[in-house]
C-alpha cells in the first residue's frame, strides 16, 4: 500500500501554504524586487489568505465536491485575488489539478501524481514557460516528474512527497544562473542572471508543505502490501 491523499489532507496542505507564504512574504517581495515588480509576497499572502477564507468558511460547499471541487475553489479564488501574472498561472494549476482530480475523495498516490501532472501541463499552455526559462515551471515540472517516478517504482507517498520537494528544492536554486527568457524578468536580459526566481521559489513552498502535510492524515502504510 503506498497511501492515499484524502480530502482533508488537501484542506491541511493548503492551510500549510498559506501559511509558509505568510512566513516568508517578505522574502518573496525581496527576490521580485531584485527582477520583478516588488509584488509576489503580498499578492500571494492576499490570495492564500483569501483561499484559506473560503475552503474554512461557512459558504464553501465543497462537503460533497470531493478534492477536485475544493482545488477548483482554490483556484478561482487566486484568479480573483492574485494580481500580476501569478494570479493565472496558480489558478490554472490548481484548476487543472482539481479537473484531474475529479470528484474522489480519496486518490491514490498514482493518481495524485497524474494531477499534479496535469496541473503543470496547464502552467506551461497559460505560461508558455518550458524548463530554464526562469519561472515556476523549473520547479514544478521536476517535482511532478519525482513524484511519478517514486509513484511508478512502488514508493510509499510520504517518501514520494519527500522526492517531489527535493526535486522542486533543487529546481528553484537551479534559476539563479539563469538568464529570464518569460516574465516581467526576461526584460532584464542578462542582469537577471544570478537572481533565484521569486515563482520559482513560492511553488518550492507548495511542494515543500505538501511533503510535510499531505501524508499526515493517510492510513499507515504497510510494508509489504
Amino acid at each position: 500500500m503506498s497511501g492515499i491523499v484524502t480530502q482533508e489532507g488537501v484542506a491541511a496542505w493548503l492551510r500549510a501554504f498559506a501559511e509558509a507564504v505568510a512566513k516568508n512574504r517578505e522574502y518573496l517581495t525581496e527576490l521580485d524586487a531584485a527582477i520583478g515588480d516588488a509584488d509576489h509576497g503580498s499578492n500571494m499572502d492576499r490570495g492564500m489568505q483569501a483561499v484559506v477564507g473560503r475552503i474554512d468558511g461557512p459558504s464553501a460547499g465543497t462537503a460533497g465536491g470531493g478534492v477536485g471541487a475544493l482545488l477548483k475553489l482554490v483556484g478561482m479564488t487566486l484568479v480573483s485575488t492574485v494580481g500580476g501574472a501569478a494570479g493565472p498561472l496558480y489558478g490554472t494549476f490548481f484548476l487543472q489539478v482539481g479537473k484531474a482530480a475529479g470528484e474522489a475523495t480519496e486518490l491514490t498516490l498514482a493518481q495524485w501524481a497524474a494531477a499534479l501532472e496535469a496541473g503543470v501541463k496547464g502552467v506551461q499552455m497559460r505560461g508558455k514557460a518550458v524548463l530554464e526559462d526562469k519561472t515556476m515551471v523549473d520547479t514544478l515540472m521536476p517535482a511532478a516528474q519525482a513524484l511519478s517516478a517514486a509513484a511508478a517504482s512502488g514508493a510509499g507517498l510520504a517518501e514520494a512527497l519527500r522526492q517531489a520537494a527535493a526535486a522542486a528544492e533543487q529546481g528553484m536554486k537551479a534559476t539563479i544562473p539563469l538568464i529570464a527568457r518569460k516574465g516581467r524578468a526576461s526584460y532584464l536580459g542578462e542582469r537577471s542572471a544570478g537572481h533565484q526566481d521569486p515563482g520559482a521559489t513560492s511553488s518550492w513552498l507548495l511542494l515543500q508543505t505538501a511533503a510535510e502535510t499531505l501524508a499526515a492524515g493517510a492510513p499507515a502504510e504497510v510494508p509489504g502490501a
